[in-house]
């Protein structure tokens, strides 16, 4: 029962997906498509859809809980990236890819697959934590991660990026401030704000899937390969990532800590998430290997799919 029930909760994810697939290779919509979704999903429904999610899930009193899931999520991050790094040497991953495999392991697409999934799994008591992942994400993928693929061209280079404080200062991460002052001044917003900011919100998920879905079509399936570095990369995404992270909350709760159920499987699930979508685009700035860097965000996805079922089963009541 409990298979069918997984199976039941992402079926609508993978729907959604699907069409996506399809519009895209029925030719009804064009190449643009994916950059305006993108545009409108990251500067309009997602911050929308976080200030609602913190406003109306988030108390005063509840805000002191998300020091322990802040905490467990850092440390995890902390841990994944010297595994990748580890991991990186040891298989001797070539110049052009390190970013892209480093970023594979550690970082995840938390705004076109972890939300909607964490949605459809867990449902609105899960919204807090799932916020508590999507920032420290984002500060990671920004920081960390934009900076290794940039500083890993193919061809050696002299050029440095530095940290991009306007992609940390993201529009749903401002949202996400914003909610958290309205939260502690006590502001009350009148209900016509609200309910137009839960329109907006409601955008993000059916988006964000036909977006992957698009995303896919236009990769071209016939293009997947596994060559070693793409193998590793997923090992390290779908086995040691959700491992750390298990490690890290196992040994929390040893320590005496409280650490719900809705709270420890969000967690995992979230380092499973696939790539990110924007890896591509990152290797292509940097002069990376943009074949590697769209191969493992397909791959990974289409594995999530067929993986995500399993990693349910596997993960503690």
């Amino acid at each position: 029962m409990v298979i069918v029930d997984v199976v039941k909760s992402i079926m609508p994810i993978i729907i959604l997906i699907l069409i996506g697939y399809l519009i895209h290779q029925k030719k009804r919509i064009d190449d643009g498509f994916n950059t305006n979704v993108s545009y409108l999903v990251m500067n309009i429904a997602l911050p929308a859809s976080v200030f609602i999610s913190v406003t109306k899930n988030l108390t005063v009193a509840e805000l002191k809980t998300l020091a322990l899931p802040l905490l467990i999520g850092a440390a995890a991050f902390v841990v994944n990236y010297v595994f990748a790094f580890f991991l990186m040497k040891v298989t001797k991953i070539p110049k052009g890819r390190r970013g892209i495999f480093v970023n594979t392991i550690v970082n995840a697409n938390t705004i076109f697959i972890g939300m909607p999934l964490n949605e459809a799994l867990f449902g609105d008591a899960a919204v807090k934590y799932f916020l508590v992942y999507y920032v420290l994400n984002t500060i990671s993928t920004w920081t960390i991660g934009s900076i290794l693929i940039a500083n890993d061209s193919k061809a050696d280079s002299l050029s440095r990026r530095k940290i991009n404080l306007k992609k940390i200062l993201s529009p749903p991460i401002i949202g996400f401030i914003i909610a958290i002052a309205v939260l502690l001044s006590g502001i009350t917003i009148p209900a016509m704000i609200m309910a137009t900011f839960t329109y907006l919100g409601n955008l993000v998920t059916p988006l964000s899937l036909i977006y992957i879905g698009v995303v896919l079509s236009k990769a071209g399936l016939k293009s997947i390969h596994f060559d070693r570095d793409t193998v590793t990369a997923l090992l390290g995404k779908f086995i040691l990532s959700p491992l750390v992270m298990a490690f890290i909350i196992f040994a929390s709760a040893k320590t005496g800590m409280t650490i719900d159920s809705v709270l420890r499987r969000t967690l995992i699930v979230q380092t499973a998430v696939p790539a990110l979508t924007v890896l591509p685009i990152l290797a292509d700035e940097g002069n990376g290997d943009i074949e590697y860097a769209t191969n493992v965000v397909t791959t990974s996805t289409i594995l999530f799919i067929v993986l995500i079922p399993v990693v349910m089963l596997l993960l503690p009541k």
